[in-house]
């Protein structure tokens, strides 16, 4: 492959991460898909059926995950999400203060996006501060706190920390990971549609459209943009991802990576990559959905408290989001379609963050 070629593939490869990611904006409008909004449906009125829809996304994206690796399209190794070292604690402790902040800001950082599009001047004040607030943990002043403190704090799983592929080893049997995967993603399906209740075509789509663009975005960047031979370095890359590894959908590096490119546009080492498309992506596909149905409308903050709410669970959601190394969707969603170890651990810091933030929330009702 010649260096023009690579090129040529690297837009390819962006163009379609451009594509997933507007589909995931446009599902995620049409059906409401929300992760907050399935735990506070939950702990607030014992109503299911969005954690269903979340449910739902997980199951398919572990079938497609281990589906695109049985078959050979995808190297499931090539993820950051099972690497050896289980960072728990940062994974517990971002998740809860993510957790935590997207109940003070309306939503997770996909349900930001999505709002943005359909006219929500109170997310776009919310993306800006998780955006700073997520790069500040990547590269600033939080970010030598966090390598300093939670990041410290790990356990090490040879071979990586993918609970199938760590059962495939403990048995010594060929194929068990992906049967262990297939068994997970059944056992969470035969779940979700037990309730008659939830078998409803907007449900359905809801949780079937979120989970394949999770498995999409696998396929794009871990096959179509995989290069066994780098021209110059002679290595195997992916291209266009910003971790150099395949990668998945995810939310708040790339909102921080976004804002870095818009702010240094002119710097020519900036380049535009997976992580960056994916975030315009959703939000155009939210606006679609919302100029073609006629319910883009503009939203504002109600008052000075609730501007200040937004803002200090945006900055929770940049710290946090970036300490757990993933959102909602990052580790909730794509994280989890691995089965690792730390992407569970993270989902766990989030409910139960977003729970703690959901009982804050009714306290200062009560008080009130």
């Amino acid at each position: 492959m010649t260096l023009i070629e690579l090129a040529a593939l690297r837009t390819e490869v962006l163009w379609a991460a451009f594509a997933v990611s507007c589909v995931f904006g446009w599902v995620a409008q049409r059906t409401h898909f929300c992760t907050m909004g399935a735990i506070s449906d939950v702990v607030n009125m014992g109503d299911w059926t969005r954690l269903r829809m979340w449910v739902l996304a997980v199951a398919v994206a572990i079938l497609g995950f281990y589906g695109l690796a049985a078959f050979g399209a995808i190297d499931a190794s090539k993820n950051f999400y099972t690497a050896p070292r289980v960072v728990w604690l940062s994974a517990l402790v971002g998740g809860a203060l993510f957790g935590f902040g997207m109940v003070l800001a309306s939503g997770c950082g996909s349900k930001t996006l999505v709002r943005m599009g359909a006219g929500s001047l109170k997310a776009l004040v919310v993306f800006a501060v998780m955006g700073i607030a997520a790069f500040a943990s990547l590269r600033g002043v939080t970010a030598v706190l966090r390598v300093n403190t939670v990041d410290r704090v790990a356990f090490d799983m040879p071979g990586g920390s993918g609970l199938p592929g760590w059962l495939a080893r403990a048995l010594d049997v060929p194929g068990a990971a992906t049967v262990a995967a297939v068994c997970v993603a059944l056992g969470l399906l035969i779940w979700v549609f037990r309730s008659a209740d939830f078998r409803q075509a907007n449900n359905v789509l809801a949780g079937v459209g979120i989970g394949a663009c999770v498995v999409a975005m696998w396929w794009v960047t871990g096959h179509m943009g995989f290069v066994p031979e780098h021209p110059e370095t002679l290595e195997a890359v992916f291209v266009g991802t910003p971790s150099g590894l395949m990668e998945a959908l995810t939310f708040t590096a790339p909102m921080a990576y976004a804002i870095d490119w818009l702010v240094l546009f002119s710097d020519t080492s900036k380049l535009l990559t997976t992580a960056i498309v994916s975030v315009v992506g959703v939000v155009l596909g939210s606006f679609v959905y919302a100029v073609a149905t006629r319910s883009f409308h503009w939203e504002g903050f109600s008052s000075t408290q609730d501007t200040a709410v937004h803002i200090v669970g945006a900055a929770l959601m940049g710290v946090g989001g970036v300490t757990a190394m993933g959102c909602t969707v990052g580790q909730g969603l794509s994280g989890l379609s691995t089965l690792s170890l730390t992407s569970v651990l993270a989902v766990v810091g989030i409910v139960l963050g977003a729970v703690a933030a959901l009982r804050f929330q009714m306290w200062l009702v009560m008080r009130d």
